[in-house]
C-alpha cells in the first residue's frame, strides 16, 4: 500500500483510475512541507505541532487519518532532500487561487502560534513563505490576525 501511495504521490505512475493523480498529490506534497517547514520552523516540531499539520492535511485534502500520516512522511523525505522551498511554494503557485494561498499561510500561523511563542526565526519564515507565494504584507497580517483568533 505504501509504494503504491508514494507512486501516485510523487506522479510516477497513474493513479487507480489510470487517468494519473500526479499534479494534485504533488501539490498536497508541496502543501505538507510548507506545513513541515513552518513546525521546524524554529528547530524544535512538538507533537502538538505535528498533529495540527495531520489535521490541516486531512481537513483540507479531505484524506483519511491513514493517508494524512503517509502523506505526512513523504513531505518529511521531500523536505530533507530539498535545497530550499521555491519549487514546493512555485508548484503552490501555479495551482492554488490568492484565496487558497492566503488559507496556506493562515495554517502556518496557527502552527507558529500552537506553542504560544512567536519566534524571531519563525516570523522570518512566516514572511519569506509571503513573499514566496506572491501575497501582500497586509495578506500576511491577515492571515497572522485570523490564525491568533482561532487558536485562543
Amino acid at each position: 500500500m505504501l509504494n503504491f501511495l508514494k507512486q501516485a504521490l510523487i506522479g510516477s505512475e497513474p493513479g487507480p483510475s489510470g487517468g494519473g493523480h500526479g499534479e494534485e498529490e504533488r501539490t498536497r506534497i508541496a502543501a505538507g512541507v510548507i506545513l513541515l517547514e513552518a513546525a521546524y520552523a524554529d528547530h524544535e516540531c512538538t507533537e502538538d505541532e505535528l498533529n495540527h499539520v495531520i489535521e490541516t492535511l486531512r481537513s483540507d485534502f479531505n484524506l483519511s487519518q491513514e493517508l494524512a500520516e503517509e502523506l505526512l512522511e513523504l513531505a518529511h523525505r521531500e523536505r530533507s532532500q530539498a535545497v530550499d522551498l521555491f519549487e514546493f511554494t512555485n508548484h503552490i503557485n501555479s495551482k492554488f487561487s490568492k484565496g487558497e494561498k492566503k488559507a496556506v499561510l493562515e495554517a502556518v500561523w496557527r502552527i507558529i502560534h500552537i506553542d504560544g511563542l512567536l519566534e524571531k526565526h519563525e516570523d522570518h519564515f512566516a514572511r519569506k513563505l509571503t513573499h514566496l507565494l506572491r501575497l501582500t504584507h497586509k495578506d500576511m497580517i491577515d492571515a497572522k490576525l485570523k490564525a491568533r483568533k482561532k487558536s485562543e
